[in-house]
């Protein structure tokens, strides 16, 4: 095996990288901090944990199948948070912490709580109606700064339509509730900050999204097949919907879909722009949160889940499909 010094090299690296690592990171969340240096446990724990991680990680260089770990690494740390959610949907405990015996009750109580399909039906809304217009000025503003490139100003315009990308939410929420009440008091308009307020703020930080998404994908465009439908008597704006709109169509519906996520998923920025009126789902989740995890909440996201997920495989065979037949057409020509 000429790759065992290689191998020996890295579990060494990995080892120590990993015993620094937990030592640093036990003492940063602990709240005894540099005190906890003086237990033998933290040093016993952090052995053991960076010995095991090791060995894993040096069985997989040996047998070559390092690609698999880390994807399996990456799959597990991404998904097994979700996994544990949904088994505890079944369960017939109330305490989210203690396992009784598999049970559906939650998921019978969870169709007579008004309040719970109330919120989820006014988020859904709002999520569509913000990821909708969103997708629309975010399709205008990306074909602002790809094909109008020249016009004085583009440089500042394409920073100020992705600013909101970088920004705090937190942030974003205080400057739109002070733009709310400034237009109640001058124009008499929002009166009371609602749906409609969410939307408004919803909008107004996707579209930021969506414009990256969208630019990204004109800016792989062949723009030779639009010259020639002008060449030959087409104006821009029939370019625009019969050439140009179909061939984004994969990434409007990426933004889009990014856009519903972001809006639905929302709890800050809706907190400073919406009153007591509107409650959306992740305020209402938020709210019980402090009083306790509610297991209909559990068997709630269960659903929205399995929902989001065959919305999302779909969405990914039609886009897939797309991009096939956009190369097969591309190959043609």
């Amino acid at each position: 095996m000429n790759d065992l010094p290689v191998i020996l090299r890295s579990s060494v690296i990995v080892f120590i990288s990993l015993l620094l690592g937990s030592l640093v990171l036990s003492i940063l969340i602990s709240s005894a901090g540099l005190n906890l240096l003086s237990d033998m446990s933290l040093y016993v724990n952090c052995l053991i944990f960076s010995f095991i991680v090791t060995v894993i990680v040096t069985l997989s260089l040996i047998f070559r199948c390092l690609k698999g770990l880390i994807l399996l690494v990456v799959f597990s740390f991404l998904y097994i948070p979700m996994i544990i959610l949904i088994v505890y949907s079944f369960n017939s405990s109330r305490l989210v912490t203690v396992w009784a015996e598999f049970s559906t009750k939650w998921y019978f109580e969870l169709m007579h709580n008004e309040e719970l399909f109330k919120a989820v039906g006014l988020s859904l809304v709002i999520a569509a109606c913000a990821a909708t217009f969103a997708t629309i000025l975010g399709t205008l503003a990306s074909y602002a700064v790809v094909r109008f490139k020249r016009f004085k100003g583009a440089n500042l315009f394409s920073f100020m339509t992705t600013a909101p990308l970088v920004m705090p939410d937190i942030i974003t929420g205080l400057a739109l509730l002070l733009l709310f009440v400034g237009m109640g008091q001058i124009l008499g308009w929002p009166k009371d900050r609602g749906a409609i307020t969410i939307w408004m703020a919803h909008t107004t930080f996707c579209m930021a999204y969506v414009t990256v998404v969208i630019s990204a994908r004109l800016r792989e465009l062949d723009k030779s097949i639009e010259e020639a439908a002008l060449d030959l008597g087409a104006n821009p704006l029939k370019v625009f919907f019969i050439i140009t709109l179909p061939m984004i169509a994969p990434a409007l519906v990426s933004g889009w879909l990014l856009a519903f996520t972001l809006s639905l998923d929302d709890v800050v920025i809706a907190n400073f722009v919406t009153g007591p009126g509107a409650k959306t789902l992740p305020k209402l989740i938020f709210a019980k949160v402090k009083l306790g995890v509610d297991p209909q909440v559990n068997a709630l996201a269960t659903i929205i889940l399995l929902i989001v997920g065959i919305i999302g495989f779909i969405s990914w065979l039609w886009m897939r499909q797309a991009e096939r037949r956009r190369i097969n057409e591309s190959r043609m020509h």
